[in-house]
């Protein structure tokens, strides 16, 4: 099977990838928090894993990929508040809508695709867990808080030390916390249709041990690869794992994958420039296919920077491989009977594949393959 090394955010290094259970890869990647539709920054990432899980199945790993739905947040409730449609209904709404166009984008859905509310009991038993080995409190309001200085290795995945991480922090008169670092588990809420009873009392998760409940539940206590972007790294990723190696007493992910961000011609990406592009709206403007190329043009960890300059050049790219394709199908011919595109299928350069396999092999280097198959074609098209 072909060896592949992967870039380990964990060891700030390409390491190899070695799946626990030999030809199965178990992986995680952060979904979408369910409150408004998606935008293209959604695009970018699950675009970027589905490739990595296909690249996968194609060296012949039997790959178990699971993508989560936060449908439990506090931008969720506040929606709600402001729009008045209850949060089970708003995120049914937008779960409808992401699958819309992630079906539009071609992008295949995951083996799983759990959902924080369908996972409640599992996020309970992990936090009864954490409580009773000594590393989560109940503070006095029923909240239920993680306890930091409990792990020692806390900060690994950012490089951050606990004493640095204390720099500046300061209690809160109010909080109920008993270190500043310190995050929620449970959270006391009695917000229809976004809480739950626990021994606690009635409330909801907080956000870093959802994905935690999630990825243990589809996965087990450990699995090969574990995703998202980098701005996930600190502190929702940190705490992922303090929380998972505190409760499951066992290492969490072994890889750690983090996609780059996204700019807009050179800036961030928000509604109140005027840059902010739905999915929706992309697809009225230009094929799938454009928006998949551009994203793969770009190393997954470098920061993707899109115009529409950007989309065309994709776009011109894309026609120059269709038509190149059609060339060669037509001059091909049927062969003893064959269908021209069988022909060709069974007929591929092994230099193709080869150094195809090469770029894809490190660290999933689209870039290089895209060259690769890029040099190919224009050579077959001459």
């Amino acid at each position: 099977m072909q060896q592949i090394v992967i870039f380990n955010t964990l060891t700030n290094s390409k390491v190899p990838l070695d799946p626990i259970e030999p030809g199965h890869i178990k992986m995680y990647a952060c979904g979408v928090t369910v409150y408004d539709h998606c935008h293209i920054g959604h695009a970018i990432q699950a675009v970027y894993f589905d490739v990595f899980r296909s690249y996968l199945e194609f060296c012949g790993y039997q790959v178990t990929y699971v993508r989560n739905y936060t449908d439990v947040d506090d931008k969720i409730i506040n929606k709600s508040r402001k729009t008045g449609v209850l949060p089970e209904q708003l995120v049914d709404s937008m779960i409808s809508s992401s699958i819309e166009d992630m079906t539009a984008l071609g992008i295949r859905p995951a083996t799983h695709e759990p959902r924080v509310s369908q996972t409640i009991d599992e996020i309970i038993a992990m936090i009864e867990k954490l409580v009773s080995y000594g590393h989560a409190y109940v503070a006095g309001n029923g909240d239920v808080y993680f306890e930091v200085q409990s792990k020692s290795d806390y900060g690994k995945l950012s490089n951050r030390r606990i004493d640095e991480l204390m720099t500046g922090t300061r209690h809160l008169a109010n909080s109920q916390k008993e270190n500043p670092l310190d995050f929620v588990l449970w959270k006391r809420d009695e917000t229809e249709g976004a809480s739950w009873h626990s021994p606690w009392g009635r409330g909801r998760p907080g956000w870093h041990i959802e994905c935690s409940a999630m990825a243990k539940k589809y996965l087990g206590d450990q699995f090969d690869i574990h995703g998202g972007g980098q701005d996930l790294v600190f502190p929702h990723h940190e705490n992922e794992i303090a929380q998972s190696e505190a409760a499951n007493q066992c290492p969490y992910a072994t890889i750690w994958m983090h996609s780059g961000l996204l700019t807009i011609d050179q800036q961030k990406m928000s509604k109140s420039l005027g840059n902010h592009i739905l999915i929706k709206d992309f697809l009225k403007q230009w094929p799938a296919e454009v928006l998949k190329l551009a994203c793969l043009q770009r190393h997954y960890r470098s920061t993707t920077d899109f115009s529409q300059a950007v989309f065309k050049q994709s776009a011109r790219r894309l026609m120059f491989y269709y038509e190149t394709l059609e060339h060669l199908q037509r001059m091909a011919g049927p062969k003893n009977g064959e269908e021209k595109t069988e022909f060709l299928t069974e007929h591929q350069p092994e230099e193709v594949i080869s150094s195809f396999q090469n770029a894809m092999s490190d660290d999933f280097s689209t870039v290089k393959a895209l060259r690769e198959i890029h040099l190919h074609l224009k050579k077959a098209n001459e």
